[in-house]
């Protein structure tokens, strides 16, 4: 008898030694441009919140804020098997193809910055399209003191959402404020410092009664204010929008950026993670959950999107914290 229990004994540990371990969920995150502040403080949120829920993840960011790029990573996280993709999508029409090709392939998909898009599991925004265009518009009219002209800066004449916000601010603008009226259409220019700097430049000596640029895409604020600086406009041509507050810090405090509003775009990275887990194990989304880094929810499943408000001020109080937490 003992000797049937012991070979019993070997025999079921060499069952569970057999058993297969829970598999860890994997994820990849496509992001619209690698390198910057904004995405890499994303990253960081990614990493550190992939670290704590045991789950493997990482994020990709291409060269430049070209769709072609983004569907070309997707593409190989789908060749990878992943359970997971998540996307800030450049162009929404361009990825559409591509994410339905990933679910009809069983991975799940999550969203940032994409509320038109259609083959998504979820899309969530930590701040509604039209506050955040009305909240942008609302402060430039209070920062500029004089009459005259303002323009509008988006990263991609393709990217929905900053359109969403522009189109929100120019109609706050147009109801609001009677001193400055728009030049030009829109200028799709904000994922680059370069481009915004250039095209604030001929801004400036094409309009001498320049007031303001309302940038909405990180890099937009950045570029504005260097040429602002340049031509010793601080006071006179206010630029605002949403910018990585380490990158603007000093523009911030020579009075050359007036100011925004943000997310916390390491707390997007963190929700990225943690929604794509609850999908991957068969969570469903429902409304009244307390879901870390959103809050309390309401999702609409017509249009699987997630929206809470979670604006964050950024001007010369608030920077220095900001900037220290690594945004």
């Amino acid at each position: 008898m003992k000797i049937r229990n012991t070979l019993l004994s070997g025999f079921a540990l060499a069952a569970l030694m057999m058993t297969p371990a829970a598999a860890e969920t994997k994820m990849g995150i496509v992001v619209k441009i690698g390198g910057i502040p904004w995405f890499n403080a994303m990253e960081t949120g990614i990493l550190e919140r992939a670290e704590e829920l045991g789950v493997s993840a990482e994020m990709i960011g291409p060269t430049s804020a070209d769709p072609a790029l983004q569907v070309r990573a997707i593409e190989d996280l789908i060749a990878k098997g992943v359970d997971v993709i998540g996307v800030v999508p450049n162009d929404e029409a361009a990825l559409e193809p591509v994410l339905t090709k990933a679910r009809e392939a069983g991975i799940k998909v999550v969203a940032h910055e994409g509320p038109g898009l259609n083959s998504v599991d979820w899309n969530f925004e930590l701040a509604s399209a039209t506050g955040f265009g009305e909240a942008h518009a609302e402060l430039l009219c209070e920062s500029a003191e004089e009459a005259g002209s303002y323009a509008v800066y988006v990263g991609s004449l393709t990217v929905p959402l900053h359109n969403a916000w522009a189109d929100a601010a120019v109609a706050w603008m147009d109801e609001n404020c009677d001193k400055l009226k728009k030049v030009g259409d829109r200028y799709g220019v904000a994922e680059s410092v370069d481009d915004s700097r250039s095209t604030a430049l001929d801004l400036m000596a094409a309009n001498s009664d320049l007031r303001g640029i309302l940038a909405f895409g990180s890099q937009g604020p950045i570029g504005a204010g260097r040429a602002i600086e340049e031509r010793r406009l601080a006071g006179k041509v206010h630029v605002m929008g949403p910018f990585s507050p380490g990158q603007g810090r000093q523009l911030v405090k020579d009075g050359v950026i007036a100011g925004g509003f943000m997310w916390n775009p390491a707390e997007a990275g963190r929700v990225f993670v943690t929604l794509g887990k609850m999908l991957a194990e068969g969570v469903e989304i429902k409304e009244g959950m307390n879901i870390e880094g959103l809050g309390w929810i309401k999702p609409d499943s017509s249009t699987r999107n997630i929206i809470t408000d979670n604006l964050v001020k950024i001007n010369a109080t608030t920077v220095d914290e900001l900037a220290e937490k690594g945004l």
